[in-house]
């Protein structure tokens, strides 16, 4: 409350007027501040301009916004516009636009041009065209551009009237402690792969080959050297060996061969020097 000898003080120098203007100083309340300075009481001799008070109830986004208000607001039908009703409502707007401002009705002026135009139009007897066909009706233009004007207007209208992030909801936040999180270390990729050219390292230091045995019967190739022999009369000599089966296999049926034409189960002729090599099974007579 030290401020209440000032304020006192200043109020004494103060006409007598603005002294009684003054509420009984209860609590010195100020009602506002003006350039720092309290004020006790609402001033008397404001200026308030005229064009503050004025209200628009209706906001148009431009012309064609207006004239799709005034044709729905009286339930007109938009494919046969009634415009002398029309344009009289919409110039009555326009006089009201021209006097606060002249910039913004100059684009409504352009659509009143227009709408006159129609209209005068529209009192001239047709034309024809030149093959013959009735002319267009001079509203079918501006029709359109009302109809597509509306469509796109609708889906604007639908497209705010979705859900919108800070508007209508908000982002759920979870504020988690960093302390409870586990801090990892850092990898690179240069780490990376050096590990993996260390871990090659070792694996070739630690490379391990088994040798296995096969065991081979003689016997049971001579069974298949047999079995490949029935049937047929001569079989070339190559074509009873099988080299993917690798070396080993080769020598046991190459023995196997042997101990069959030894025990004269089959025959191996040749017709003449380097010609190719024949087997085919013994002959028995009966």
């Amino acid at each position: 409350m030290s401020e209440v000898p000032d304020i006192a003080a200043a109020l004494a120098d103060a006409p007598e007027a603005a002294t009684a203007a003054l509420p009984a100083a209860v609590d010195n309340v100020a009602v506002a501040r003006l350039y720092g300075e309290p004020l006790f009481a609402m001033p008397q001799d404001l200026y308030i301009p005229p064009d503050a008070l004025e209200v628009f109830l209706e906001a148009f986004e431009g012309p064609l916004d207006l004239l799709l208000y005034l044709i729905r607001k009286q339930n007109f039908n938009i494919l046969d516009i009634p415009l002398a009703d029309v344009t009289r409502q919409y110039l009555s707007y326009v006089d009201q636009l021209r006097k606060t401002n002249l910039e913004l009705a100059s684009e409504y002026l352009l659509m009143a041009a227009m709408l006159i135009e129609i209209k005068s139009r529209m009192l001239l007897p047709p034309r024809k065209t030149d093959d013959g066909a009735e002319p267009e009706d001079p509203r079918a233009e501006l029709v359109r551009r009302l109809l597509e004007y509306e469509r796109i207007k609708l889906a604007a209208a639908r497209l705010d009237a979705l859900p919108v992030l800070g508007r209508d909801f908000l982002r759920a936040q979870v504020h988690i402690e960093q302390s409870l999180q586990p801090r990892f270390p850092d990898v690179d990729v240069v780490d990376l792969r050096q590990a993996w050219a260390e871990l090659l390292k070792r694996a070739k230091l630690n490379q391990h080959h088994k040798i296995s045995r096969e065991e081979l019967s003689v016997r049971e190739h001579m069974s298949i050297v047999l079995r490949r022999l029935q049937g047929q009369r001569f079989v070339e000599f190559e074509v009873l060996f099988d080299p993917t089966r690798g070396p080993q296999v080769l020598v046991v049926t190459f023995i196997a061969m042997l101990e069959l034409a030894r025990e004269r189960l089959l025959e191996v002729t040749q017709a003449e020097a380097f010609a190719p090599i024949y087997v085919r099974l013994a002959y028995t007579p009966n």
